[in-house]
């Protein structure tokens, strides 16, 4: 568990030294994510995001628990 924690500390330092190159990534804005825009009213449905961001993570797990 230590070492788990160590490693998600040290992938959130990488994540935000890195995020003025992270938040130009298209990611929020992908083909498949829902906008409803109105008057008084915004829906943000990130449909495609989430799967992608899902698959990467399943993959990743998957790796990891192989070794």
């Amino acid at each position: 568990m230590q070492r788990l924690l160590i490693i998600f500390g040290i992938l959130l330092l990488f994540a935000g030294l890195a995020w003025p190159w992270l938040s130009k990534l298209p990611f929020g804005r992908l083909p498949g994510d829902i906008i409803i825009e109105r008057e008084n009213f915004k829906l943000y449905f990130p449909l495609t995001t989430g799967l992608l961001v899902s698959l990467f993570l399943s993959l990743l797990l998957w790796w990891w628990s192989r070794k």
